[in-house]
């Protein structure tokens, strides 16, 4: 089936500056959709124009609060199937409950799973989304998965600067992948700062693996929740002879006590992307520097819309 005529591009309220950018992007104007809540909290929606037979994006981070976000995102799919559109993709800029990916201990759940199927039960016959905290994300769907990488966008941001002293730090061992990727894509040596966590939102940095002594050191993660790990990190890089440390996170959660931490933190920058909507606390941070990924996601959607390949975006 051919999509090349009939698009449309709808958001909930959590994604609603950044699907405009969007759409700004693609050309195409925000799909009309009511969205409230009645009385007692439960969401309501009303898309506000026919969809019969277009091809339908839904766009809506799964960010605080999370559980109103997703039932949004749920809700809109439902009222778009049966609007009788012919295919729905759930774009999730940020995808929530991903760090439970795994049954790591006894009677524990699985929510990364539990959400996919959610979503593909609500009717859609797509996924796209950015930095899943955990790639086999991607395997627990039914449905084809566009993953994408935030760190073209941040490369990109970064090349405007002389990078010939800058070392790519890998926060833990499980973003070593990626880092070595930005690493790569730089031409920067790389580091791993090697952790022990206790428990969650909790860590203990051990030591510095690799060179960073008088050099201005990088941090990749994919997201920054308390910031606890993360100034953690920069203290021990600084302690290690880092003259410096920026760090870049493609979703900025900024729960409890992040920001203070990051104002009060050896950090000389934070950068981040909107996926998450910054709130006003992190707009008025010095420290916080917020870059946009619509244009990332307004040109997967065209890609995905046009039938064309979205891989060539990670170029």
């Amino acid at each position: 089936m051919s999509y090349s005529e009939e698009m449309k591009i709808f958001s909930g309220t959590a994604s609603m500056d950044l699907t405009k950018g969007a759409c700004a992007h693609v050309h195409e104007s925000l799909g009309q959709a009511t969205i409230g809540q009645f009385s007692d909290g439960e969401v309501k929606v009303q898309i506000g124009e026919n969809i019969r037979g277009k091809d339908v994006f839904i766009v809506n981070s799964t960010s605080p609060d999370v559980n109103r976000n997703i039932m949004e995102l749920l809700i809109l799919i439902d009222a778009a199937k049966r609007a009788s559109a012919a295919r729905v993709t759930a774009v999730l800029p940020y995808y929530g409950y991903a760090r439970q990916d795994r049954k790591d201990r006894p009677r524990a759940p699985i929510t990364a799973k539990l959400v996919a199927n959610l979503i593909t039960t609500a009717g859609a016959d797509r996924a796209l989304t950015v930095d899943l905290h955990a790639e086999q994300i991607q395997g627990f769907f039914d449905i084809p998965v566009d993953h994408l990488s935030g760190d073209v966008e941040f490369c990109r941001h970064l090349r405007g600067r002389d990078t010939s002293n800058m070392v790519i730090v890998s926060p833990d061992t499980g973003s070593v992948r990626r880092a070595r990727g930005v690493a790569n894509r730089l031409e920067t040596p790389l580091a791993i700062v090697d952790k022990r966590r206790p428990k969650e939102n909790e860590s203990e940095v051990m030591n510095i693996i690799g060179e960073v002594e008088g050099k201005e050191a990088m941090l990749f993660d994919d997201m920054i929740d308390t910031a606890g790990t993360l100034c953690k990190a920069a203290e021990a890089l600084k302690n290690s002879g880092a003259t410096s440390v920026t760090a870049c996170a493609t979703h900025a959660v900024f729960s409890g006590p992040a920001i203070e931490r990051i104002n009060e933190s050896v950090l000389d920058e934070v950068i981040v992307s909107d996926t998450i909507p910054p709130t006003e606390e992190a707009l008025a941070c010095p420290k916080i520097k917020i870059i946009s990924f619509a244009p990332l996601i307004g040109e997967a959607i065209k890609r995905i819309h046009e039938e064309k390949s979205v891989s060539i975006l990670f170029r």
